[in-house]
């Protein structure tokens, strides 16, 4: 693993909910399985459109990535014993229509859609380390470490994006807000549901 990486394992401490503040915990690892959840179905889209395509590789890494944090939070579940969003089904089908309806509008368009998101993601675990900071830091510290490393990750699936030109599809303003108001929604939903 590179220097400060997180291992994908099960998390390396007993993990004991002795102490923690549950509602806060639960909140956290319910809306990032979510978001890791349509991130994947994002991509599943995207590559059933722009798979074969000279840019099928590039989002292949970051699925491959995103599968990753999925996988880690499908663990964090079970340790912390937090129950997944009502709404998995929905973001299933959501997910994978952005995804795909973003690609067959064009390379550039579905690199806005990546855009988008990763920002919307990557802003949205910001916060949540704000919120683990003031709770407790060493309590939580291995949670703020796999967050800012999955933060990191998003951020830089938002920097391919713009570097393939994500800026230069059609109503690329008009996409990204429209996309970035979705998900504020679902994050906002997820926590809750």
């Amino acid at each position: 693993l590179p220097a400060g990486a997180v291992s994908l394992r099960r998390c390396s401490t007993q993990t004991t909910l002795e102490g923690i503040n549950k509602p806060i915990i639960d909140r956290i690892i319910r809306v990032d399985h979510a978001g890791e959840y349509g991130a994947n179905r994002i991509y599943a889209g995207q590559m059933a459109v722009l798979g074969r395509s000279g840019v099928g590789p590039i989002i292949q890494k970051m699925w491959n990535q995103e599968k990753d944090h999925l996988k880690k939070f499908n663990e964090l579940m079970v340790a912390y014993r937090v129950r997944p969003t009502v709404l998995l089904p929905f973001w299933n089908v959501a997910g994978f229509v952005l995804g795909a309806g973003s690609a067959l509008l064009g390379k550039k368009s579905a690199m806005a859609c990546t855009v988008a998101v990763e920002e919307s993601i990557s802003d949205h675990y910001n916060r949540q380390i704000r919120t683990l900071m003031v709770e407790d830091p060493e309590k939580y510290k291995e949670l703020l470490q796999i967050i800012k490393q999955f933060r990191d990750e998003e951020r830089e699936h938002h920097d391919i994006g713009l570097e393939h030109d994500a800026e230069a599809a059609p109503a690329y303003l008009v996409l990204k807000t429209a996309i970035q108001l979705g998900c504020k929604a679902a994050i906002f939903l997820s926590e809750r549901i």
